[in-house]
């Protein structure tokens, strides 16, 4: 029998999965709906999450933060967070009082785990005063830590508001040196630190401090991927995410968050389009915009292994087995949502940067 979930599963991505395994993950997609309804859950799914996921279960699609924020304006009992462990844990920390669940026991990120609460005391204790921002990339024990979050869609923003002469900024190397760019800040890592103690450097010559953390994903792409689908395909328009080193988003039209890359290429005259960031977003936006003649490149070979965890069928063991919660100890929560609370008094951008190449 054909299902309305297969069908339209078969709409949505009959281009790049086969009938048969369509078949199999509408199934599930329908014992998962079920339970949600029994459970009193809302389903969040990243831009990064699998195609038969993201495009038959949850209820919002989207940024982490901004999946977090919708959650916490329901009436559900239960968020099932189809991500990694960092945004379930802001989940949980505008939404206390829900129960938070990811469908994978681990959901680590490199670049979360790329910093500890201990490096960022460090940090506040060498440079006394100097306010600290971190990337919502990170977990909460870090955001307790800080003045204030930012996304990389309004870091900008967030930087400009401090009014301050010098920043620390955190925990992404890459999206540091690109928001560097972007305000004309000069900055230092810690492996500058060294010549920092010996007065090579001075307090004249930086107005960031950055730290040493990436994403294992975006820091794989190479201007040489951007230039072999160039030479193929001419008309192709590139964006990345700015997490990938300095010199991809040079190479790029446009750079922003996934979101602002969704609204791009929706809006954009374009009639192809490569990523530079998490492969298996290509399938989901391919899927949004195929009926506006327009194509992802399938060239994008970077899967993050950790959102490659998450899929259907451990959704729905989220759910039956009421697994695996996401908890942030109280005293942390409290800290943690100062910092993102004074972010969201600034408000979104739409991109890192808005600036379009022509």
């Amino acid at each position: 029998m054909i299902t309305d979930m297969y069908q339209h599963l078969k709409d949505k991505i009959g281009h790049i999965m086969p009938a048969p395994e369509i078949r199999i993950q509408a199934e599930i997609a329908e014992e998962v709906m079920r339970l949600k309804k029994e459970r009193n859950a809302v389903i969040l799914g990243h831009n990064y999450m699998d195609a038969a996921l993201f495009n038959s279960v949850p209820d919002f699609v989207g940024d982490s933060l901004e999946l977090s924020r919708k959650a916490a304006e329901t009436d559900a009992d239960v968020i099932v967070f189809c991500g990694v462990k960092f945004m379930a844990e802001t989940a949980k920390i505008l939404s206390p009082e829900k129960t938070v669940l990811i469908p994978t026991p681990k959901g680590g990120c490199s670049l979360a785990e790329g910093i500890t609460a201990e490096d960022v005391r460090a940090l506040k204790k060498r440079f006394p005063g100097v306010p600290v921002v971190t990337y919502i990339n990170t977990y909460a024990d870090i955001k307790a830590e800080v003045d204030i979050c930012c996304t990389s869609g309004n870091a900008k923003a967030v930087i400009e508001s401090l009014g301050a002469e010098k920043v620390i900024f955190l925990p992404d190397q890459y999206l540091a040196s690109n928001v560097a760019k972007e305000t004309g800040k000069r900055i230092i890592f810690p492996k500058d630190f060294p010549k920092l103690d010996s007065g090579e450097i001075t307090e004249d010559d930086y107005d960031m401090i950055g730290w040493n953390s990436s994403c294992e994903v975006h820091e794989l792409f190479q201007v040489s991927d951007i230039e072999r689908v160039r030479k193929q395909f001419p008309d192709v328009a590139v964006l990345a995410h700015p997490e990938c080193p300095t010199e991809i988003c040079d190479a790029s039209d446009f750079t922003g968050s996934t979101s602002a890359m969704v609204t791009w290429v929706k809006n954009s005259d374009a009639k192809r389009f490569l990523l530079m960031t998490e492969c298996a977003m290509g399938d989901n936006i391919a899927a949004q915009v195929k009926d506006q003649g327009k194509e992802i490149l399938r060239l994008c070979s970077q899967r993050c292994p950790h959102m490659a965890e998450v899929t259907l069928a451990d959704t729905r063991d989220a759910l039956l087995n009421m697994q695996t919660e996401v908890t942030v100890p109280e005293e942390i929560r409290v800290k943690a949502l100062k910092s993102v609370q004074r972010m969201l008094e600034i408000g979104p951008s739409g991109s890192f940067t808005n600036s379009f190449k022509s």
